[in-house]
């Protein structure tokens, strides 16, 4: 079943590593026939925030932002990709998750965490679990973390490491069964 998937990435650095990660899920992502939307801050020049989308009068919120709440009200899943600053996330992944609410509200989230060094990012998973959550978008149980990012992907999204490949499988497959459930269910009716 193919399903909207959003790629969410939170960097801003002019020499960010991150984006490999980026390309790497957009092509296996795309090679399992899901349609994927990536939401790059420095692509889409997002303002630091003022206000959130909700908080505009209809009509009335900055073209990127509408743009924004029409992708996320379609997707079946988020994909929060994250790199670890000092053991907590990006201030760039804040700003972009803290415009909206209502709009990722009983869609899954999936983290996919990277850095230079031997951890992969794991330390900023762990505090965007909780904010994930209380977003409405709670994450899968699986984390796909990056170590050595710099070597372990190139700049094409190609991964060099060979345990990519076998860790995304397990990753992607977890995400599709809570993606598919909760689009079901969704259909079905919310809670509120």
């Amino acid at each position: 079943m193919a399903l909207k998937i959003v790629v969410l990435f939170g960097s801003v650095r002019s020499d960010r590593r991150g984006i490999r990660a980026v390309r790497y899920l957009e092509r296996a992502l795309g090679a399992l026939g899901h349609e994927v939307t990536t939401v790059d801050p420095v692509a889409i020049r997002l303002p630091l925030l003022d206000r959130m989308y909700k908080e505009y009068p209809r009509g009335t919120a900055p073209a990127v932002l509408e743009e924004l709440a029409t992708a996320y009200r379609a997707a079946d899943a988020f994909v929060v990709v994250s790199g670890e600053y000092n053991h907590s996330i990006p201030p760039a992944l804040s700003n972009l998750l803290d415009h909206f609410l209502e709009e990722y509200f009983f869609r899954p989230s999936a983290i996919v965490c990277y850095s230079a060094g031997p951890f992969g990012g794991v330390r900023a998973a762990m505090q965007l679990r909780a904010m994930l959550c209380e977003l409405g978008m709670p994450s899968i149980p699986s984390l796909f973390p990056i170590p050595r990012i710099q070597i372990a992907i190139d700049d094409s999204g190609g991964a060099v490491d060979e345990t990519l490949e076998r860790r995304f499988s397990r990753f992607a497959a977890e995400l599709v069964w809570y993606a598919s459930a909760l689009r079901v269910a969704r259909v079905a009716g919310v809670p509120y």
